[in-house]
């Protein structure tokens, strides 16, 4: 009988490695073709790889149990925080409204024009005010309601924003004290901006936290998201939405409920409203930042059509350009009268006497006048500008003025304008005697010098009409001004004796007459005017008393006829 050698696997395969199946994974083709059995080194390898599994989600949840406590103890640590901030906030708010009522009792209030500062006056008028009760309400510690709602309403605090006006009356005050209140403006208008599109976004906050966060696009996303549970990106989230929708610049998700709908029709038009107003202060913020440059501009380019158009030469046309530059670049272009004439006379005098009683008083003439006359004169004091090599005066025109150099140089040339005799500073002053129309001067009322300046000079003018006008109240003054200007014409060897000592001109005394004159035609004219109206006074008046006397005349007896005329009054004597 032939034997049968036992069946062994082949070679390859006894050498083939083990296969191992894991979960959820398909085995490979050629293993199930096969139709082998796993052996024992496969369920082996297959074990293990469920074990390594179930460490790997042991330590998996752990970890996340580890996240969890740690964001837990984050959002108490920062909850804490937010707590202890929002009481310091209000602490710090009672000491505002403390400080307030501080600077109640230390500016005081005005009653009948008088500042009253007692103290217990201040306080029962600040008790008494709705500002009082405005900033008790603000006080209220409703940070105390978190205790109970948790940190998740912050609504609760909205009472703080009663105290609004506050910021509004400092900003009031301090544009009308600053002297920069064109920056102030921007600076207040980016705040109002920030302040808006940050109450948009928390409203923006609110309404998706109504509506249900994530419940669809339009509302904010979920927060158990971990990218969008952060508070930071919460709020900037909120705050890129407000500002795309208040703007109009972007596009935002389209909402999908009908609440939803309304609340963007209603931002929208909230938005367009708000920066239409926005826009429109800052167009005329930037107007009245440019409109003293518009119009020295203006007067610039009419004085440039006007040359252009007679035809003036080059040089001169660069003279006068320079000459406006001068006075825009040293802000010289400003019309003081023109500034000052909405102040009253009191302050309007004060003001000039502190800009201009100190150059006045250089001159010899005024040095010793009274007080009212230097602030007559003061206030007729105009400033002039004269660029490099201008005449002020030449010699033989008719002096109408006199001028006080307050800044640059003027130099005393001679007919040539070369040659220069003497250079006159800050402070100097020239013409003086001239004004006064001193009888026996030899150089009468003629200049008699040839003044040019050597730079930009910035002067003070004084008219003769304006002088003179001024002194017909200080009579007094007057003859001591003329008295001092002939001293310095002796002294300078220019007044003439004989002329002097005839006596008053003739010619001032026709212009005295002429002057009585026309003073007593006014007088008549205005005693005329008042007679008349005497007249027709009297008249109406004698008219008045006879109708009452006629209404006043007594009924008719029973024993005197009906038809008999009713007995004569004494007739009214007329005033006369």
């Amino acid at each position: 009988m032939a034997k049968v050698a036992p069946s062994t696997p082949p070679l390859a395969a006894r050498l083939a490695p083990p296969t191992i199946v894991l979960q959820d994974m398909e085995e490979e083709p050629a293993d199930v073709c096969s139709g082998q059995r796993a052996g024992p080194g496969v369920l082996f390898n297959v074990n293990n790889s469920n074990n390594n599994e179930d460490e790997e989600e042991k330590k998996k949840k752990k970890k996340e149990k580890k996240e969890k406590k740690e964001r837990k103890e984050k959002k108490a640590f920062l909850a804490l925080i937010c707590r202890f901030l929002k009481f310091r906030c209000g602490s710090i708010l009672v000491v505002e409204v403390l400080a307030h009522e501080f600077q109640f009792l230390m500016c005081g209030y005005l009653e009948q024009g008088l500042l009253v500062k007692d103290e217990l006056k201040l306080r029962e008028r600040y008790m008494k005010s709705f500002q009082f009760k405005l900033d008790m309400a603000s006080m209220v510690p409703t940070d105390l309601l978190y205790i109970v709602f948790g940190f998740s309403y912050p609504e609760i605090r909205l009472n703080k924003l009663l105290r609004f006006n506050r910021m509004l009356e400092f900003f009031q005050r301090t544009e009308t004290r600053t002297n920069y209140p064109n920056a102030l403006r921007i600076s207040n208008l980016v705040m109002y901006i920030v302040i808006i599109i940050h109450w948009n976004a928390c409203l923006y906050y609110s309404f998706s936290k109504a509506v249900g966060f994530g419940a669809d696009r339009f509302v904010y996303p979920d927060p158990s998201d971990p990218e969008f549970g952060r508070l930071v990106r919460k709020y900037a989230y909120s705050m890129y939405w407000s500002t795309l929708t208040l703007t109009t610049i972007g596009e935002t998700p389209p909402p999908v409920e009908n609440s939803e709908y309304f609340f963007v029709v209603t931002d929208f038009l909230v938005g367009v409203l708000i920066f239409a107003t926005i826009v429109g202060n800052v167009g005329s913020m930037i107007t009245n930042m440019n409109a003293a440059r518009a119009d020295f501009q203006a007067r610039i380019d009419a004085i440039k059509q006007y040359m252009s158009f007679r035809k003036v030469t080059k040089d001169l046309e660069k003279r006068v350009i320079k000459w406006f530059d001068f006075l825009w670049t040293n802000k010289k272009a400003v019309d003081e009268r023109e500034v000052l004439k909405y102040l009253p006379d009191k302050l309007r005098a004060e003001i000039a006497i502190n800009v201009h009683l100190d150059t006045l008083k250089k001159v010899r003439i005024f040095a010793d006048c009274e007080a009212g006359l230097l602030v007559e004169l003061v206030l007729k004091l105009q400033p002039q500008v004269y660029s490099p090599g201008d005449y002020i005066c030449k010699k033989g025109d008719i002096g109408r003025e006199m001028y006080i150099i307050k800044e640059g140089k003027l130099a005393v040339v001679a007919d040539d304008g070369i040659k220069q005799f003497v250079v006159l500073s800050d402070g100097s002053y020239f013409g003086e005697i001239s004004i006064l129309a001193i009888k026996g001067s030899k150089a009468g009322n003629r200049r008699t010098a040839n003044i040019r300046s050597i730079g930009y000079s910035d002067l003070f003018c004084l008219s003769k009409d304006d002088l003179m006008e001024a002194l017909t109240e200080y009579p007094d003054a007057k003859a001591m001004l003329e008295e001092k200007g002939r001293q310095i014409l002796m002294k300078d060897g220019l007044l003439d004796l004989e002329v002097a000592a005839q006596g008053p001109d003739p010619k001032e005394i026709e212009e005295k007459v002429d002057r009585m004159t026309s003073t007593l035609d006014v007088l008549q004219t205005r005693y005329a005017r008042l007679l008349a109206e005497h007249e027709a006074t009297h008249s109406k008046l004698k008219y008045r008393v006879t109708r009452l006397e006629k209404k006043m005349a007594p009924p008719p007896r029973a024993d005197q006829p009906v038809d008999a005329p009713p007995p004569e009054t004494a007739p009214a004597k007329e005033e006369k």
